[in-house]
């Protein structure tokens, strides 16, 4: 109820479960229960609020003019459905609780999600549903005070690689070319030559580009670095590198640097406070964003790892493969860790699109148009647009020109 009044709607609210208190308050009002005292704004509950646990729920996909919503209430609600009960289902994450198949990664499949399932992963359903109570609480109660949203954008840059050939020391170097050599993979062996011998520049390395776009447009940036031992999901370059060094310090001259944590810390706190502590030292500033690898989330112990490792954001809630919202929302919120039934001390940021999810698109203007539909989803309830941007990709030439893609992104879209 925090989330959908205060976060998304400003506006201030107290609770009440002693009925003479609530009888006695002569400003707004709701009962959120199976039957009104008065007549007052009254939203029949569903159980799930009133439970304790996890449940196998059975969920039908209803329509609230033209928006689809879940939990159905009864002719007497003023809400064909309940709001607090639906929002909460999406921003815990309750279905990623209940028995399913993960991915070789372990991660949650967005085909699973009811939102994937019932054609509105695209939709910010949550804030729809904020905005849409919003007028029938005004109807019902004209001097209602709100706070008016307003869109803003942002960018995260996901460095797990930020080199491609150089600064990688001479073994892993000699390895590389070896193995292209062996491959036949001819473009790459001639790339390696030429930066090698600083004839080229590393395809990676567009740092200088990305923070003069992002100082010309007035654009908010978060790069993630990986800062880890080389494992086998793990290949960015050398911790100890002097010069990987200077760089995380010269992007975070310019911009706020965070953690992509490993996929070897997923499951191991030791080795994810080692990550974080030795990013801060190269930065001298305390780091507490942080960003899984792969957007591997296992719910509720990503969360709770996050928190012991004193972190106190994270941007990983979202799919690499698909675009849309997989909270259901495009406003931060804090996560609520349902099996120790409290609210964890790490806000979660979800966000809309991850460039990885367009790599399949037949066309740039598809990637334009899919672009483009996500923003106006964003745009409509005046939420925030986080969007996701791989370094690997931004350096490669295949298929689309990924530079030119990012860049009208953050030209059109920040505004």
């Amino acid at each position: 109820m925090k989330q959908i009044f205060t976060k998304i709607l400003g506006i201030d609210i107290g609770f009440t479960t002693t009925i003479e208190d609530f009888i006695k308050h002569t400003d707004e009002k709701i009962t959120y229960t199976k039957q009104p005292l008065q007549n007052e704004f009254f939203i029949r509950s569903n159980d799930l609020l009133f439970e304790q646990g996890i449940n196998d729920i059975q969920i039908q996909i209803n329509d609230w003019e033209g928006t689809p919503c879940f939990f159905p209430t009864g002719e007497r609600s003023a809400v064909p459905f309940d709001v607090f009960a639906a929002s909460f289902y999406l921003l815990s994450r309750y279905e990623e609780y209940l028995p399913h198949v993960k991915d070789i990664h372990g991660r949650f499949s967005p085909k699973d999600s009811i939102a994937y399932q019932n054609d509105f992963l695209h939709r910010p359903v949550i804030d729809i549903w904020a905005l849409k109570l919003l007028e029938l609480l005004k109807e019902k109660f004209p001097e209602l005070l709100s706070k008016q949203r307003k869109y803003n954008f942002l960018s995260v840059l996901d460095v797990t690689t930020s080199h491609s050939y150089a600064n990688r020391g001479l073994f892993r170097g000699l390895a590389g070319f070896l193995l292209d050599l062996g491959t036949f993979k001819l473009k790459r062996v001639w790339e390696r030559i030429m930066v090698g011998i600083k004839r080229r520049k590393d395809p990676y390395d567009n740092f200088e580009q990305l923070i003069a776009w992002h100082q010309s447009y007035g654009v908010k940036s978060i790069f993630f670095f990986q800062f880890a031992d080389y494992s086998k999901y793990d290949k960015n370059v050398s911790t100890n590198s002097n010069r990987f060094k200077s760089l995380i310090k010269y992007i975070a001259d310019y911009s706020k640097v965070a953690l992509a944590a490993s996929y070897s810390s997923f499951s191991d706190i030791e080795l994810l406070k080692k990550e974080k502590n030795n990013l801060e030292n190269v930065i001298n500033r305390p780091v507490t964003y942080s960003r899984m690898r792969y957007n591997r989330v296992d719910v509720p112990q990503s969360y709770r790892n996050l928190v012991t490792a004193e972190f106190t954001n994270d941007f990983t809630m979202g799919y690499t493969s698909e675009i849309g919202f997989r909270a259901g929302t495009c406003t931060p919120f804090q996560f609520y860790d349902i099996p120790l039934e409290v609210q964890q001390p790490v806000k979660v940021h979800p966000f809309a699109l991850h460039d990885y999810a367009l790599v399949t698109a037949k066309s740039e203007k598809q990637i334009e148009e899919k672009i483009k539909d996500i923003y106006t989803e964003i745009k409509n309830v005046e939420g925030a647009f986080v969007t996701v941007f791989s370094n690997e990709l931004l350096g490669g030439e295949e298929n689309f020109d990924w530079k030119r893609i990012y860049k009208n992104v953050i030209t059109a879209y920040n505004v």
